[in-house]
């Protein structure tokens, strides 16, 4: 490593009989993928998603799964926690994070608003029950957790009526979304305040090998005050877009939630860079960005009201340090997510950065070997009563830290602070 880089339940044989035939379960999945799925080892081998103009979007890029990852992995308990998953959009994110195959997890029930997207899920993660909606799920008195893999704008009405309904509850980014993500940020920690229960965020960043090092190092004191920090999140969109759900017509599209996104709205990937190394806070944001250079921007004439195509934020931290942030849709050559810390001592050599063991039967999986990781923390914080890896307070500063920069480059660059929420 670079050490300055860093509603009624439904089996799956009735949604074939509502429409959805094998055969066609099948072809849609692929092959290999859903024999694989059957079999519970679905997310090893299917498929990276791609965009529009047939680029892996990343953090799916294929990568060798580490021979030595369960290496000293002990089991904590012999507990199964009862699991329902939301969501098999694009990404198929429900069935990517090895839910199906962590020896303390159980998945009983899944769940996508498209028939033929829920059938798949239910196979690919093993789940014996279907249900229409997340919404529905949720009221399983029997599932303990679940996961929302769902489109980013219903993540944290979702969060709220699960945790509202006891349910420990693991979230895609953001934590929060769009016009209404502050006053989502009230709601949601308010939930997870009076509900005791568990949330967890999965950024991905957080279990890369430059972050987690990094992470490490700040824990054992190592690197001192951090002075300057940076975050990146790039992906060219390209001029036709990345789909997203649409919930004008329940399909995946080129008009979904995605078109004409915010890159600030969408920011975790670059923000971890800082919240997820020092545990620290943003307290203020000045943003600026620049505009579109794709159609579908328009001026700011779409449904994000959104001229951005890049954008770039400078934060003030709460130790007094400094933080840049991007985010971009449509810079050539840029790709990634990655980021860089630097503090007033260097980095330790001494210090291990090895990421935690993962049962054999869990895989790192994408964006860098970190969606075992991400699903192992988030159940052992249920089984032994810890504060997972990003819990309440982190996710909402790095999800409204990107939010009201964008607000600020509306306006200029106007100096704003950011609200804390710490339980």
């Amino acid at each position: 490593m670079n050490n300055e880089q860093l509603n009624n339940e439904n089996s799956i044989e009735n949604l074939e009989e509502g429409g959805l035939s094998r055969r066609g379960f099948l072809h849609g999945l692929g092959g290999a993928g859903a024999f694989l799925g059957m079999a519970g080892m679905a997310g090893n081998v299917s498929a990276a998603p791609k965009d529009a103009d047939g680029k892996i979007i990343p953090g799916f890029e294929k990568i060798k799964d580490d021979p030595n990852a369960a290496r000293g992995w002990r089991s904590v308990s012999d507990r199964k926690i009862k699991v329902g998953i939301a969501g098999y959009g694009l990404c198929k994110f429900g069935g990517a994070f090895f839910y199906q195959n962590h020896p303390n997890v159980e998945v009983v029930a899944a769940t996508d608003l498209d028939p033929g997207r829920c059938a798949a899920l239910a196979r690919a993660v093993g789940a014996k029950k279907t249900y229409p909606s997340c919404e529905e799920m949720i009221k399983d008195k029997s599932i303990e957790a679940i996961y929302i893999a769902t489109d980013a704008p219903s993540h944290a009405r979702l969060a709220i009526m699960a945790l509202n309904h006891g349910k420990h509850v693991v979230s895609a980014v953001p934590a929060v979304f769009g016009f209404e993500a502050e006053g989502q940020a009230e709601e949601l920690f308010n939930a997870v305040k009076k509900s005791g229960m568990k949330y967890m965020m999965n950024e991905t960043s957080m279990f890369h090998t430059d972050l987690y090092s990094k992470r490490m190092q700040c824990q054992a004191g190592a690197l001192g005050k951090i002075i300057y920090s940076e975050g990146e999140y790039y992906h060219d969109f390209g001029p036709k877009g990345l789909p997203g759900y649409n919930p004008q017509n329940g399909k995946i599209d080129l008009n979904g939630w995605r078109k004409a996104l915010p890159p600030m709205w969408y920011p975790t990937h670059a923000t971890a860079y800082y919240v997820g190394i020092t545990g620290g806070r943003f307290t203020e944001v000045s943003g600026l960005g620049t505009p579109g250079i794709y159609a579908e921007y328009n001026k700011g004439d779409n449904q994000h009201k959104n001229p951005f195509g890049t954008e770039v934020a400078m934060f003030k931290t709460s130790e007094g340090g400094i933080s840049r942030m991007a985010g971009s849709w449509d810079m050539k050559n840029a790709h990634g997510e990655k980021g860089r810390v630097y503090g007033q001592k260097p980095h330790n050599n001494k210090i291990k950065g090895t990421r935690p063991p993962l049962p054999p039967s869990v895989k790192g999986g994408g964006h860098g070997g970190s969606h075992g990781q991400l699903t192992n923390n988030f159940i052992e914080s249920i089984l032994l009563d810890k504060k997972p890896i990003v819990d309440i307070g982190d996710a909402l500063n790095m999800t409204l830290g990107g939010v009201i920069a964008h607000k600020s480059a509306m306006k200029g660059g106007e100096w704003m602070k950011i609200p804390q929420y710490d339980l």
